[in-house]
């Protein structure tokens, strides 16, 4: 799985967990933190040497330095946000946060150390420039032009459009349960359909994800996501694969896992019926197969 922030560096602890030979835990490709221009206060409490940025992320190279940090810190993958956030009711997705020179910044500082950079992005004038500045992923996309895809297109970034989480904003419960949201996540879906449609009729490759935090109130999961792929229009398993190989060729695990095929790494899911009769049998898991070893195992025996 990757995990695009959280606080206290729990991704890192669960993936170092994993590796340990936890297989009730999944590997992670983990990012710690969002590079935001106001970094959330329990970073301060994990990072007292970078106490300073607690005025403000501004200018290149405290970007720098706030890549740097999640680094060392065990981020293997760097998250950035190039818009505001829609998950919140005093946001606004549209407007970008960080400059050409700071998007720059960041890809070209976790470049350096080995790190793919993925990029929050809803407009499509922050999406572009981090898209320019040579991000693997835009996550969510909303708005994007169709120069935008072309441009994602032709430099081989990823799209994660994260559909059913836009259905969290509008549906009651769930981890985003406000009036406000409900709101604009009912201008978003049908702005997000279309965008995904287009990205997909023009070659873009397809990420299926969350952006939920899988606690006891979330009701989205990947299966939901992959449902959604379906619906706009690509086959079952294509949306399949935008769970499984493609997002392991985005995330950079490829080599060892996202397939099944002699020498990769045995980590399965078992389902009852066949999803490319019908992609909604995908959300009906009997069976988890992580690191070879069985995790969950719900048929008895």
């Amino acid at each position: 799985m990757r995990c695009l922030g959280v606080n206290h560096f729990v991704d890192v602890g669960m993936r170092e967990l994993n590796h340990a030979g936890a297989v009730d835990l999944p590997d992670v490709v983990a990012a710690g933190y969002h590079v935001r221009p106001r970094p959330a206060e329990e970073f301060f409490l994990d990072m007292p040497k970078m106490k300073d940025l607690m005025a403000g992320v501004n200018g290149t190279e405290s970007v720098r330095r706030l890549v740097r940090a999640m680094i060392e810190r065990g981020a293997n993958v760097i998250k950035i946000m190039a818009t505001e956030r829609a998950g919140l009711p005093d946001t606004d997705p549209r407007k970008r946060v960080f400059t050409d020179e700071e998007l720059a910044a960041a890809v070209d500082e976790a470049r350096k150390l080995g790190v793919f950079v993925a990029a929050h992005a809803h407009g499509d004038e922050g999406a572009s420039s981090a898209v320019r500045a040579g991000v693997r992923s835009i996550e969510h996309g909303t708005y994007l032009s169709d120069q935008t895809l072309r441009m994602m297109k032709e430099r081989g970034a990823y799209f994660v459009p994260t559909i059913a989480t836009v259905i969290d904003l509008i549906d009651p419960g769930g981890d985003y349960d406000n009036p406000v949201l409900s709101v604009r996540g009912r201008a978003m879906l049908p702005r997000l359909r279309e965008t995904t449609t287009h990205a997909w009729k023009m070659g873009v490759k397809i990420v299926a994800g969350t952006d939920t935090g899988y606690g006891p109130a979330s009701i989205r999961r990947i299966p939901h996501e992959v449902i959604e792929l379906v619906n706009i229009g690509m086959s079952p398993m294509e949306a399949i694969k935008s769970a499984t190989s493609v997002a392991a060729s985005c995330l950079g695990v490829d080599k060892r896992t996202g397939s099944i095929k002699p020498g990769m790494e045995a980590d399965f899911i078992a389902i009852e019926r066949d999803p490319t009769a019908d992609i909604t049998a995908i959300q009906d898991v009997v069976m988890v197969i992580n690191n070879g070893k069985i995790a969950v195992n719900r048929l008895g025996w």
